[in-house]
């Protein structure tokens, strides 16, 4: 057994309708008569060649799930996967835009998806949270809206609140009130910057979001004064670097700065974004970092902890997750 299937690992940053695996999606539109060929080939993958139809296959693939059933599902299948990598806590951005697409309300949304962390919680122990998550460029109007349902709806798992979509679309001062209303509300928050984004893009999101954590974030190693501030302030990224070169941002793994940040100090992760649209998964992000980079088992290790240290669940989950970590310590098989 590999080092990178013995280290527990945990997960931050993957968009619940992008991690739905093909088999499934082609599953439910059988059953719905509907074809979604355009987008799935003869091999059961992800059809797309730029970003615009990689947002193109998303939204038809996030389309066939519409009952809470469905979502449910789809959590179910995640987490199980999640935890037979050797996930042991999974955080998992969820999209209220999606589910009113769907003409579900968010509490059903929300609801489908709790049932199936549980479900894969009571089989594997697998910890789950969700993420709400508003679309930066459907406007600041919409955004607040997001936040202001998940607000008036409390759930146990819905822990975080973030800012996701096309970070080159709106300023982020657009959003300041959502995120403060989210902060009063006692959620978690981060948003994606420093993707397609330069560092101001992540300058901009400390400033006027006032997150802890970043989604990607990748691009402050352009900026040496923004790298010793997010050592400083202790800003945690939530690095994702099978997505990262799949849409170009990077060439190759080698060429990926995650190395190079965590070098200088800075607290990263290790996420899958929208695993098989990318050809990943959080067992193949820690196994190619570690091979392309050196890393040992113990370096594993310290991203795991980084992850559950910086998750958005309470504190006696957080406990047990670090005792689960503590655990593994023991030599590694390989």
């Amino acid at each position: 057994m590999s080092d990178a299937i013995t280290v527990p690992k945990a997960e931050l940053h993957c968009h619940i309708e992008g991690a739905a695996p093909p088999t499934l999606v082609k599953r439910l539109a059988d059953k719905r008569g509907e074809d979604v060929s355009a987008v799935l080939d003869g091999n059961g993958k992800y059809i797309w060649s730029d970003f615009t139809t990689f947002l193109k296959a998303y939204d038809v693939a996030s389309s066939v799930f519409r009952t809470p059933a469905d979502y449910a599902l789809l959590a179910e299948t995640y987490f199980r996967m999640l935890a037979a990598e050797g996930a042991i806590y999974g955080e998992i951005f969820i999209s209220p835009d999606h589910a009113q697409a769907a003409g579900l309300s968010y509490r059903s949304y929300v609801e489908g998806l709790a049932a199936g962390i549980e479900r894969a919680k009571t089989d594997t122990a697998i910890e789950g949270r969700m993420i709400a998550i508003g679309v930066r460029h459907f406007g600041s109007a919409s955004v607040e809206r997001v936040i202001k349902e998940v607000i008036g709806n409390p759930h146990p798992l819905v822990t975080g609140f973030g800012l996701a979509g096309d970070e080159r679309s709106g300023h982020p001062a657009n959003f300041a009130k959502a995120f403060r209303m989210a902060a009063d509300a006692g959620l978690g928050t981060t948003a994606h910057a420093g993707e397609f984004g330069g560092p101001d893009s992540v300058t901009a999101a400390l400033e006027f979001l006032r997150v802890k954590r970043l989604g990607h974030g990748v691009r402050a190693i352009e900026d040496k004064d923004l790298v010793k501030r997010l050592v400083d302030e202790e800003i945690v990224l939530e690095v994702c670097p099978g997505s990262n070169i799949a849409l170009g941002v990077y060439t190759h793994l080698r060429f990926h700065p995650v190395n190079m940040l965590r070098k200088e100090g800075v607290k990263i992760t290790l996420n899958s974004d929208d695993p098989p649209f990318f050809g990943t998964t959080l067992g193949k992000e820690y196994s190619s970092v570690t091979e392309t980079f050196g890393w040992s088992f113990d370096d594993q290790m310290e991203v795991t902890r980084t992850a559950i240290e910086a998750a958005f669940c309470d504190e006696p989950t957080r406990k047990r997750l670090l005792v689960r970590l503590e655990s593994a310590k023991q030599a590694p098989t390989g």
